[in-house]
C-alpha cells in the first residue's frame, strides 16, 4: 500500500510540472515582443519598389474560412472588381521573420500586406486619400483584427504612404485582376482603364543592372550575417559547418579584429527568408540581413 501510496504520489508530482510547464510556454507566446515596435533602419530604394503584380495560384494555406477570437471570417473565392476605403495600419519588429498566414515569411522591407478576407496572394493597389500617395503590395497574410481597419501594411509600404507618423491612414484599396492570359503580367494601363475600376499605374522603365547586383536578384540584401567574434578559430569552425549544413557559400572577413561569419551571396529572397528563420531556430538568434560581405 506505502509502494503504491508513493507511486501515485510520484504520478501527481509529474503531472503538475507537465501543467505547469505548459503554462509557461503558452505565456511566453509566439513572439519574442510584446508589443511591436519600430525597425532600426529605413527602408532602402529598392525595398521601396512597388510589388510586381502578375497572376499567381492561390496559396494551399490560408485560404479556407476561419475564425478568430470566436468570429468568423469568410475568404472571397476571388479577388475580381474588389474594391474598399477605410482605415489602414502597419505592422513591423514585432512580427518580422515569422510565418505569414500562407506559410511565407513575413520581411516588413517586402511590399506585402495582411486583409482579413481576400485570396491569398492577391495583388493591391493602396492610395492614402490624405496624400494621394500609392503602392503596389501583395497580400500574404490576414489581419488586421481591428473593428475599425481594413489592411495591415507592411513597413515599407506604410513608410512609402506616408503614414508612419500617424500609425494609420485612410486608404482606398483596389484588387488588380486584369492580367494578360499569356504573359500573366498586368495588361497596358489604357486596356485596364477601359475595362476595370482598377487603374494601374503605367510601368516604369528602370535602368539595366549588372549581373550579380542585389538588384538584379530581386533583394537588397543578399548576405546573411550569422554572428562576429574575435577568434578566428571559432570563425574558422563555424563557417564551415554553416556551409555544410546550409549548403551556401560561407566567409569570415576580418575588419579589426572582428571575424563577421556570413551566408551570401544569396539569389533570392524566398530563400534569404527561410536561411535566416532556420538560422535563427538553430542557435543564431542575431543573424541578420546585410548588403555586403
Amino acid at each position: 500500500m506505502k509502494l503504491i501510496k508513493v507511486m501515485n504520489q510520484r504520478l501527481l508530482l509529474l503531472l503538475l510540472i507537465s501543467m505547469l510547464t505548459l503554462l509557461s510556454a503558452c505565456s511566453s507566446g509566439r513572439y519574442q515582443q510584446k508589443h511591436d515596435s519600430t525597425p532600426i533602419r529605413l527602408p532602402s530604394q529598392a525595398e521601396l519598389k512597388d510589388a510586381i503584380a502578375r497572376a499567381e495560384p492561390y496559396s494551399r494555406g490560408g485560404n479556407k474560412d476561419y475564425q478568430v477570437f470566436g468570429k468568423p471570417y469568410q475568404v472571397l473565392t476571388t479577388a475580381q472588381g474588389f474594391e474598399q476605403t477605410g482605415t489602414a495600419s502597419w505592422y513591423g519588429k514585432k512580427f518580422h521573420g515569422h510565418l505569414t498566414s500562407n506559410g511565407e515569411i513575413y520581411d516588413m522591407y517586402a511590399m506585402s500586406a495582411a486583409h482579413k478576407n481576400l485570396p491569398l496572394p492577391t495583388y493591391l493597389k493602396v492610395t492614402n486619400t490624405a496624400n494621394n500617395k500609392s503602392v503596389i503590395v501583395r497580400v500574404n497574410d490576414r489581419g488586421p483584427f481591428h473593428q475599425s481597419r481594413i489592411i495591415d501594411l507592411s513597413y515599407s509600404a506604410a513608410y512609402k504612404l506616408d503614414m508612419l507618423k500617424t500609425g494609420t491612414a485612410n486608404v482606398k484599396i483596389s484588387a488588380i485582376t486584369n492580367f494578360d492570359k499569356q504573359t500573366a503580367k498586368v495588361k497596358d494601363v489604357t486596356t485596364i482603364q477601359a475595362t476595370s475600376q482598377v487603374i494601374v499605374s503605367p510601368a516604369i522603365k528602370e535602368k539595366p543592372v549588372s549581373p550579380n547586383t542585389p538588384d538584379n536578384m530581386g533583394i537588397a540584401t543578399p548576405f546573411i550575417q550569422v554572428l562576429a567574434t574575435r577568434n578566428i578559430e571559432l570563425a574558422s569552425r563555424t563557417a564551415k559547418l554553416l556551409k555544410s549544413q546550409y549548403k551556401q557559400e560561407t566567409n569570415y572577413a576580418e575588419h579589426q579584429g572582428l571575424y563577421r561569419i556570413q551566408l551570401g551571396p544569396i539569389s533570392d529572397l524566398a530563400t534569404l527568408n527561410a536561411l535566416l528563420l532556420a538560422l535563427k531556430q538553430n542557435g543564431y538568434p542575431n543573424a541578420y540581413p546585410r548588403t555586403s560581405p
